[in-house]
């Protein structure tokens, strides 16, 4: 796949990629593979799956309270609790808004680290990382945007989202479709969204426009980018999973090239395909 070598345009000092099959096969990949880059927001996909793992284990359920009055895990995960983005401030009535939130998977790590009696970093990498040989991957930092990985890292994390051996496919097939449909929200970057649909933390793409995924991704594409300039998405309906890494923040240099990027990627899996 020519595509990936796109990255080689972007204003960026250092970056890779990866492109990854449903059978979790590595099609295509660029750049700088094992090299250690902040996550920023991708980090929560790490979380949610740590604490989706949690909840098949039995140490919580999705509906036990956690947060503001009245509020779940499942509020948490979905950006629906009612907290304010940064501050530990509560902004509206759970399930009322789509209020995107890292003091609420904060919560969510500290909730799990109460209940399971393991810290959260260390649930996770038992958890998570561990069985997914993920071994160049850090979640000491915040469970919200702290993370540090690779893209060879995340490829291997991207097949296991595709193709699900640590949790049942039923249950990241709910993760990954609509939870409390129809609110509308924020996407940072990019805007109000009506709605603003999302998952048990991720990111769906459904209509939004603008996107930082391509026009030509499916509505049922997940996944999250962060403000470190990282990216990552399943597009179940084209059967693969891209990884990009950069080390230069999010910016409408991003806005401009990862459609662009994402879109290529599609077409030229589509060609091969046909």
């Amino acid at each position: 796949m020519r595509s990936v070598e796109l990255i080689e345009s972007w204003p960026v000092e250092h970056a890779g990629t990866a492109v990854v099959s449903a059978d979790g096969e590595v099609l295509a990949s660029h750049g700088d593979l094992d090299k250690v880059f902040p996550l920023a927001s991708v980090s929560k996909l790490l979380t949610a799956y740590a604490a989706l793992v949690a909840v098949e284990e039995g140490a919580v359920e999705l509906d036990d309270p956690a947060g503001p009055e009245g509020a779940t895990i499942r509020h948490l995960l979905a950006h629906t609790a009612g907290y304010d983005f940064s501050e530990r401030t509560v902004r509206a009535a759970p399930g009322e808004r789509r209020i995107y939130s890292n003091v609420g998977f904060e919560v969510l790590a500290e909730t799990i680290t109460e209940r399971a009696g393991i810290d959260f970093a260390t649930y996770a990498r038992e958890a998570v990382l561990a069985p997914l040989s993920m071994a160049s991957t850090d979640v000491s930092g915040s469970p919200a945007a702290g993370a540090r990985s690779t893209v060879t890292d995340l490829a291997r994390f991207a097949a296991e989202l595709q193709r699900p051996t640590l949790l049942h496919p039923e249950t990241v097939a709910e993760a990954t479709s609509v939870v409390f449909p129809g609110l509308d929200g924020v996407v940072p970057g990019f805007g109000r969204q009506r709605p603003n649909d999302w998952g048990l933390g991720f990111e769906i793409r459904d209509g939004k426009s603008p996107h930082w995924t391509g026009a030509q991704s499916s509505p049922r594409t997940f996944g999250h980018f962060g403000q470190s300039g990282t990216f990552l998405w399943v597009d179940p309906a084209a059967g693969i999973a891209c990884v990009a890494l950069t080390d230069r923040d999010f910016g409408p240099w991003a806005a401009e090239v990862w459609p662009v990027f994402t879109d290529a990627v599609l077409a030229e899996h589509g060609r091969a395909g046909a």
